[in-house]
């Protein structure tokens, strides 16, 4: 009797354990999947940068809908939306979240102080108030640094080297695109460096699409000889009309990305974004692994490129040095 007893409670015990199983497997293998919210302010406008964070991630060994999910939201290109998109993600209850930009970051930390934050390119994460310090964030927000202020006396140094009889500059900024402190330096950098090389700069704003024919006849009018476009994430996304606009008004540019060089623009500087994408997917995959956004110093690029759009300066008559396109990164001609 007591070996048909055990043999019940065994096969009792095996069936139980056996029907148990799947389902803990199942539960444990749902809770592996992370989930992570993007926030653009416009996915369409720049494709190669957001694939560029999703081939990051499949070097990383993710592949989407198998063992990760994205949430994508976009504003395309209507700011105001970002701080609904940024609530919509929080009350998904993602696993974290990239932000690429400083508005968008700014977005998502207004809503969220627990989430992890994730941004790519942000101008300069300390003044605009996204963490504490470079080397320790200190709360759930980290990244990438684009170190704006800096880049744009270098751009200006380039631009000069390249057209060196321009006397007078014009300095084209978005009131309200960063943060007012990172606002600042940034146009103080473009004074300085503008002075220092000989230059009267121009200040002139423009705070959204509607407002750029206006600027450049304040260009025209005060007889600028080149441009310098300050980095925003509204010029980037309209780099097609603006590029168009200085072809029009015949003004050799310099820009922050080489996006405009390839929409036609005539010159940029700046960091390689691409690549920075690609590496917020590196702190992602660090976050998701339990480590904390404020353990994790925010980067900064070590190499800046320059390239130069050869076609754009034959159709301003311009001669470039072979000095100057030698330092050049690259020289495109389209």
């Amino acid at each position: 009797m007591a070996s048909v007893m055990d043999r019940r409670v065994f096969i009792n015990t095996l069936t139980g354990g056996l029907l148990a199983a799947p389902l803990a497997a199942g539960a444990q293998q749902a809770a592996k999947v992370p989930r992570i919210g993007y926030l653009s302010p416009n996915l369409a406008a720049n494709p190669h940068v957001h694939e560029a964070f999703r081939q990051g991630l499949r070097d990383l060994g993710y592949v989407e809908s198998r063992n990760v999910v994205i949430e994508y939201r976009s504003a395309e290109g209507k700011f105001e939306r970002l701080p609904a998109l940024a609530a919509e993600l929080v009350a998904l209850k993602v696993d974290v979240i990239v932000a690429p930009n400083t508005l968008a970051a700014l977005a998502v930390k207004q809503v969220t102080r627990t989430i992890p934050i994730v941004f790519a390119v942000a101008a300069d994460p300390v003044t605009s108030g996204l963490v504490t310090s470079l080397a320790r964030p200190g709360g759930n927000v980290t990244g990438s640094s684009i170190l704006s202020p800096e880049l744009v006396g270098k751009g200006l140094e380039r631009l000069k080297e390249a057209v060196p009889r321009v006397s007078r500059i014009a300095i084209l900024w978005q009131p309200g695109a960063v943060g007012e402190r990172t606002e600042r330096n940034m146009l103080k950098e473009a004074e300085v460096a503008a002075r220092t090389l000989g230059m009267r700069p121009q200040f002139v704003e423009a705070r959204g699409p509607a407002d750029f024919d206006g600027a450049f006849a304040a260009m025209t009018r005060a007889r600028a000889g080149a441009l310098t476009v300050v980095a925003s994430t509204m010029f980037t996304l309209e780099r097609r009309r603006l590029v168009d606009l200085a072809a029009k008004n015949r003004l050799p540019a310099v820009y922050p990305w080489r996006d405009f060089v390839d929409a036609g623009g005539f010159m940029s500087y700046g960091a390689n974004t691409t690549d920075m994408y690609r590496r917020a997917a590196t702190y992602v995959d660090k976050i998701l692994k339990g480590a904390k956004p404020a353990d994790l110093p925010v980067e900064q690029p070590t190499k800046f490129e320059l390239v130069i759009n050869l076609k754009t300066a034959r159709a301003l008559g311009l001669v470039i040095q072979q000095s100057v396109l030698a330092r050049a990164d690259q020289v495109v001609e389209r």
